[in-house]
């Protein structure tokens, strides 16, 4: 028997796993990073090859492993540039003659593609519908029965991540930071920043977020501060909350309107840390978004993106 493997690779860690033609996972490994916009070609491989293997030793298979096709759904990967350096990855897996695998691979059953595919797939169970993934970061995907994609978002954390746990994160010591001036209405953010961070005075953020270099993830993992103040009323945290769920609307509302018909029934996952938050903003953002589509069914994922791959993956040697 042959098999496939689904591979989900993002910023913190990759997973893989192995799958039968029954749609059955076999076998699922972890390893580091494989982003290679951001730790290098070098470093993406290693972790791809680490995360196979975790994946194939576990296996209930005991002899060889056929590989017939491979997913490979990567964060960082969008253009053709990117397509092509993943192809020399994969042909360097393949050049690499370790036991159990063999490969079997032809081009039709390689599928290279962002990570954004593969969690609708894995969220929904098939490549139709929309994605909302509101993270570290936020970008917003669908795909329609005919094969249209559209993304919305994803353009980091300079240039975009409306919605996302950064974007709640800035807003809030923002709005901590103008009530402290005096610009703006009081709000429990000041002092739930001092706390959560230690500072005798909220002006020693600057020495946390510019001298000591704060990055994205650190910034982002503030968010559940102003989640945790909204949840408790705070009428400020509550309205960064609201423009929140507002951008992520929209960027769904346009995906709607671009590639489906707005009256048709459509499924919308909902991935990240932003949803699981205590200040209700799930409940908020399909509130607002079945008003505006009364068909649409929001969900929660059904299964894991490196799941979705190994679908994707399944789907080529079925054509």
């Amino acid at each position: 028997m042959n098999y496939v493997l689904g591979i989900d690779g993002g910023g913190s860690k990759t997973v893989c796993v192995l799958m039968d033609d029954s749609c059955q996972v076999l076998g699922r490994g972890e390893a580091g990073p494989s982003n290679y916009q951001s730790i290098g070609i070098e470093a993406t491989l290693q972790s791809i090859q680490s995360a196979i293997h975790n994946a194939v030793e576990v296996t209930i298979i005991k002899n060889t492993v056929n590989i017939e096709a491979i997913c490979l759904g990567l964060a960082g990967v969008g253009r053709a540039a990117d397509i092509e350096v993943v192809k020399g990855l994969v042909q360097e897996l393949q050049n690499n003659k370790s036991r159990p695998i063999i490969w079997v691979l032809q081009p039709a059953n390689i599928v290279i593609c962002n990570d954004a595919l593969i969690a609708l797939v894995g969220g929904i169970g098939q490549p139709v519908g929309i994605v909302v993934a509101s993270g570290t970061g936020s970008i917003v995907f669908g795909r329609n029965h005919q094969g249209h994609t559209k993304r919305v978002g994803g353009w980091g954390y300079i240039l975009g991540d409306e919605g996302s746990a950064y974007k709640i994160a800035v807003s809030g010591m923002n709005a901590a930071l103008k009530y402290y001036d005096g610009r703006e209405i009081s709000t429990s953010l000041l002092e739930a920043f001092k706390q959560h961070l230690d500072l005798e005075s909220i002006e020693d953020l600057i020495e946390l977020i510019y001298r000591r270099e704060w990055g994205v993830k650190q910034i982002a993992a503030l968010a559940p501060i102003v989640d945790l103040a909204a949840a408790s009323g705070d009428i400020v945290a509550n309205m960064i909350i609201d423009d929140a769920v507002k951008d992520l609307v929209k960027a769904t509302s346009t995906i709607i309107d671009a590639i489906f018909n707005s009256d048709s029934i459509l499924e919308v996952v909902t991935t990240g840390s932003v949803w699981l938050g205590r200040c209700k903003i799930h409940e908020r953002f399909v509130a607002s978004l079945v008003n505006k589509f009364p068909k649409v069914n929001v969900i929660f994922p059904r299964d894991e993106p490196a799941y979705g791959a190994g679908l994707l993956a399944l789907q080529t040697t079925q054509n």
